[in-house]
């Protein structure tokens, strides 16, 4: 049970269909991928696009992407810092049970603080939580601004934005650092899918 639970009579249900009985129907392991990075870094087209390798090998996945999780999940929640350690801590759960699927499970947020993506990792067994940097300068983010954010930042119209008015803290360990600055969409997805063959999580081609 964790620390912060607030009602001591629940128990946890052990199912019959376990998670290697998933993975063993899957023909694969499931794993968490922790993709983080600035806004405009590629998260989301990352995992999309490694999401679509995988599909094409037959494999169970699901793309938790911070704004669709904001449509309703966390629609409750704003963008200060105890909003958005809120948001993580959610995600990680949702993350737990989808691994508990048998799912290969990747999350695109910005999460910016070290402290709550260690939170994070320490929910799931050691090594099956896989932090993905996509570093990204904050001038090349600035230069994309696809949903003009930083414009919006930069004007004041956005408080607390990560890169501008708030602080992003860069993975000190992450399992991968993805150069997306510089790297074509196709060689940053092929880095990944690199490290789930390293990792035993999906068989080489």
């Amino acid at each position: 049970m964790s620390k912060d639970q607030k009602s001591s009579d629940v128990v946890w249900h052990h199912a019959t269909v376990t998670r290697e009985r998933r993975q063993d129907q899957n023909n694969h392991k499931s794993v968490i991928m922790w993709f983080t990075g600035l806004s405009g870094a590629g998260k989301s087209t990352l995992a999309h696009c490694v999401e679509e390798s995988l599909h094409k090998r037959g494999c169970r996945t699901f793309v938790l992407d911070g704004d669709n999780v904001r449509h309703g999940l966390c629609g409750d929640l704003g963008f200060s810092i105890q909003d958005r350690t809120e948001n993580i801590r959610r995600i990680a759960e949702v993350a737990k049970l989808m691994m508990e699927a048998g799912v290969i499970t990747l999350t695109a947020f910005i999460s910016p603080f070290r402290e709550e993506r260690e939170k994070a990792r320490q929910i799931f067994p050691h090594g099956e939580f896989l932090e993905i940097y996509c570093k990204c300068p904050l001038e090349i983010c600035e230069q994309r601004d696809v949903k003009g954010l930083y414009k919006k930042a930069r004007q004041g119209q956005i408080k607390d934005f990560t890169g501008i008015s708030s602080p992003y803290e860069e993975p000190m360990n992450p399992e991968l650092v993805v150069n997306t600055a510089e790297l074509s969409l196709e060689d940053c997805a092929e880095q990944v899918m690199g490290l789930l063959v390293t990792r035993g999580v999906i068989n080489p081609v």
